[in-house]
């Protein structure tokens, strides 16, 4: 066995920000104009409340279609390799959100506008499905055993990252005047994905494929089903996963996309002001997935989890007292409060999940766990917010009782997780033990 350049873990770490950075930035441009957009254009009812829950339901239907991309590309990723399913899923992802931003409305082409929408999401759906479990294991799987956790979680950095790009265009646009933002102003961040495209996919190519991958593939040792192989042997630890996941995925969209649209239309704060604290709160986030990252490689992925987590179950009432006032620096202060404890749990999981499969059906099983997942926990709680704010107007306790709820899952799955024997580990250090008899 060839010896790896020393630069492919930093580089593969580097593809990794880079690539899900545009994913992310293309799911949440579509996160945004479905809180503030899309109900009036596509889905136009005498109550508003409806025509939110129909852009929501839109927004829902690519987090449904997630796991589907995760079983496929995840076959992909563990039979031909990791890197020529990431090279596809970008590719959909680019071509669906540009779709996106050439769609008419209902106004001209009526019941056809939603339609297109929602499959030009569904294609959305399944590109980001396989997209997260390969760019973590190109990181993770590229990396020294002693930084996995650390070079692991710059994949999730992407989401904090996309989420700045896509605040940005959107904030870019807000300054038009309503006629023109919602006449051409709300497809400029859409179309503005092809360049983000082609930057992705020249990156990705001076990448090379995982070297955990490549040695099991030399051996022959690559499973002819993977998803069938973790279904039938893994699928407690896939549940437990999964709930493990629960605050990290959830609590992103009850923040960034749930709490964008609660402050505009239960509150009636300014949609402008909202956005600008959004945008100031994703530089909270990335900052903090990136230190937290760095901590869990010293004090171990699994406490750190679950302290993130037990944080998280008490975050969500400071953050709404703090909303509540309307003023920007509490706004700010609260909404950060939350995302520091949501974020440091979502960081960490990456590299956490990386250790608990093996090499060979690695990919099928973290993204079957992250994207189920998705698409029960986070395509459904900004809907299951709006639900609770219309039920209970002017009351928060409601909605932050969610949240903790959502926490606590994630506490309880990660309490079984550690009493688990962490299969992928073994896997990992044999793996590194043969290598290093190669290599001397």
């Amino acid at each position: 066995m060839q010896t790896e350049p020393a630069r492919q873990p930093a580089r593969a770490a580097l593809a990794a920000f880079v690539g899900t950075t545009i994913e992310w930035y293309d799911f949440y441009i579509y996160a945004t104009a479905s809180a503030l957009i899309f109900a009036k254009l596509f889905f136009p009812t005498g109550e508003s409340f409806y025509g939110t829950l129909a852009s929501f339901g839109t927004f829902a239907v690519g987090f449904l279609a997630r796991p589907l991309g995760g079983i496929v590309f995840g076959h992909l990723g563990d039979r031909i390799g990791r890197k020529k399913a990431l090279v596809a899923t970008l590719s959909i992802m680019g071509v669906g959100t540009v779709g996106i931003g050439f769609l008419p409305t209902w106004a001209s082409a009526g019941a056809l506008a939603p339609t297109l929408l929602v499959l030009l999401r569904v294609a959305q759906g399944i590109a980001i499905g396989g997209e997260w479990g390969g760019a973590v294991l190109m990181a993770g799987e590229h990396a020294p055993r002693e930084r996995r956790t650390f070079l692991a979680s710059f994949a999730q950095l992407g989401s904090p990252a996309g989420l700045i790009l896509a605040l940005l265009a959107f904030r870019l646009v807000a300054h038009l005047d309503k006629g023109a933002l919602f006449d051409w102003g709300w497809r400029l961040p859409f179309l503005a994905s092809a360049v983000l495209l082609v930057v992705g996919l020249l990156i990705r190519s001076g990448v090379g494929e995982s070297p955990e991958f490549d040695a099991l593939k030399a051996q022959r040792r690559t499973a002819a089903l993977p998803i069938v192989e973790v279904v039938r042997d893994a699928w407690r630890t896939v549940l437990l996963c999964l709930g493990a996941n629960v605050i990290g995925v959830a609590g992103a969209w009850f923040v960034n996309t749930f709490m964008l649209n609660y402050t505009t239309q239960t509150l009636g704060l300014d949609r402008g002001l909202i956005l600008d604290c959004l945008f100031v709160v994703a530089f909270v986030q990335l900052g903090t997935q990136l230190v937290s990252g760095w901590v869990a490689q010293r004090v171990g992925a699994s406490r750190f989890l679950a302290v993130a987590a037990a944080l998280a179950i008490l975050s969500p009432y400071p953050m709404f007292v703090l909303v509540s006032t309307g003023r920007p620096v509490a706004i700010v202060v609260g909404i950060a409060i939350a995302v520091m404890c949501m974020s440091s749990s979502y960081a960490v999981m990456a590299g956490f999940m990386t250790d608990v499969f093996p090499v060979r059906v690695r990919y099928s099983a973290i993204s079957l766990s992250y994207q189920c997942c998705a698409a029960l926990a986070g395509g459904l709680t900004p809907l299951v917010g709006a639900v609770l704010a219309h039920a209970f107007p002017g009351q928060w306790w409601p909605l932050a009782g969610f949240y903790s709820v959502l926490a606590a899952i994630s506490l309880g799955c990660l309490t079984a997780l550690r009493v688990r024997r962490p299969v992928g580990e073994t896997a990992a250090v044999a793996f590194a033990d043969a290598r290093a008899g190669d290599l001397s």
